[in-house]
């Protein structure tokens, strides 16, 4: 038989998902968190980088056992028993497209009499569902043992469901069996003896998957389906950029997203692909960082006669310029620049504005080069006195060349005229 089942959720208040389930003197806690796809566990193997985007680590501390004891590195035995409970998971977990989130789970065994690794897969299910983790099915684990002897000159064999701390120690055999209530997702099995016969393998694994079903209505009682996030969760949401404007979103040495990351406070990770991951707690400012990455991959020129609040990026002799949206810059004129002064004469531009201070304009113009002259909103119809174009600079009309030569006819005729009378006087003091 099955000892006394019991489970709850939402047990630690600020994290992203707990539960602790209890069988018997067993108690585990589990506690879910969740972050975004960077943060998930980078592996250096011989057959070159990995990734774990599910990392659980099981945690068994002295007092578990009512003993005393230093707490440290984990052992080989919880190294072993998380691997299990892991492995027991994994395959109901939801994909990286539909959850794109690094998941780690912690088990810890706060009492242990018999199979805390299968407690752990239990207490596991419980808290990702609350954490919100769309599982495929629900998962269970429940340890088989068996003891044999002879009976009358017959050599039995009898299977025990949920086998506690003394009959595992005693026993012939520890059989581990977790998963849903219609496949296996994890076995791991320890014997004592040379050899054991198939049906009684067969037998145990039906004990299992009746036991199993007892421990999965347990479990559908507490939670049968994911949670609503916990508001301390992050919210991920994905959005897809062309390839060739992953540069742009970057910026030189990341200034572009260092920026909307400051200005946001979501968190922004970009695949080579094109995917991009963005992160935020509560979702606002993910949401906000995605429009203005969305402005950049598909970039909007601003139209004549709208209006914008941005921020001054340059400063020059006539003039500021202004950023209205991501990759968009206007120029402000000293002339239009002189509104916000009351019209007052100001000798430089610096004296009303400066690098990194905001200023609603509105686009006064737009010329065929995409090139955007803005204006104070109200003084739209102001003509800003602009710069000559550079192209027309040191430009003369071919009139303006005839008069140009004319005059300097003129001067050196009256040149000539000068030095003649000077020798005529010299020829009368003669």
């Amino acid at each position: 038989d099955i000892r006394t089942l019991s489970a709850e959720v939402d047990i630690v208040p600020r994290v992203h998902g707990s539960a602790l389930f209890q069988r018997g003197e067993t108690q585990i806690l589990g506690v879910t968190t969740l972050n975004m796809l960077k943060m998930e566990q980078q592996v250096d193997a011989l057959s070159g980088p990995q990734t774990k985007r599910y990392m659980h680590n099981y945690e068994m501390p002295p007092y578990s056992t009512g003993e005393t004891g230093r707490v440290g590195s984990p052992k080989r035995r919880e190294i072993g028993h998380g691997a299990l409970a892991e492995k027991a998971l994994v395959p109901v977990l939801p994909s990286r497209e539909e959850f794109p989130y690094a998941i780690r789970q912690v088990s810890e065994a706060i009492g242990s009499n018999g199979s805390t690794s299968m407690g752990s897969v239990c207490a596991s299910t419980l808290s990702l569902l609350a954490a919100g983790v769309p599982l495929k099915a629900p998962v269970a684990g429940i340890a088989m043992g068996l003891v044999s002897g002879d009976v009358d000159g017959k050599h039995i064999f009898k299977t025990l469901t949920d086998i506690l701390g003394a009959e595992d120690a005693f026993g012939d055999m520890d059989f581990k069996v977790a998963g849903t209530s219609e496949f296996i997702t994890a076995l791991q099995l320890d014997t004592k003896l040379d050899g054991i016969p198939a049906d009684i393998l067969a037998a145990a694994l039906q004990q299992a998957h009746e036991a199993r079903t007892t421990i999965l209505e347990v479990i559908n009682e507490c939670i049968d389906c994911p949670a609503e996030m916990s508001p301390f969760a992050p919210r991920i949401i994905t959005t897809t950029i062309p390839v060739d404007k992953i540069g742009e979103v970057i910026g030189p040495k990341g200034k572009m997203i260092n920026q909307i990351q400051e200005e946001t406070g979501a968190e922004i990770a970009i695949e080579d692909d094109g995917t991009v991951y963005i992160s935020s707690e509560g979702g606002e400012a993910a949401q906000k960082a995605k429009e203005i990455i969305d402005s950049i991959a598909n970039p909007r020129i601003p139209k004549a006669g709208e209006t914008f609040t941005g921020k001054v990026v340059k400063t020059t002799s006539f003039g500021a310029f202004v950023n209205l949206t991501p990759g968009s810059d206007g120029l402000l004129h000293i002339s239009q620049i002189r509104n916000l002064a009351n019209g007052e004469r100001i000798d430089t531009v610096e004296d009303v504005l400066k690098e990194g201070d905001t200023v609603e304009v509105i686009v006064q113009s737009v010329d065929e080069r995409g090139k955007i002259s803005l204006a104070i909103p109200g003084f739209e119809n102001q003509e800003s006195s602009a710069p000559a174009p550079r192209e027309n600079r040191g430009r003369m009309s071919r009139e303006d060349r005839d008069d140009r030569d004319d005059r300097r006819s003129d001067r050196r005729r009256a040149s000539r005229d000068d030095r003649d009378d000077r020798g005529d006087r010299g020829d009368r003091d003669d």
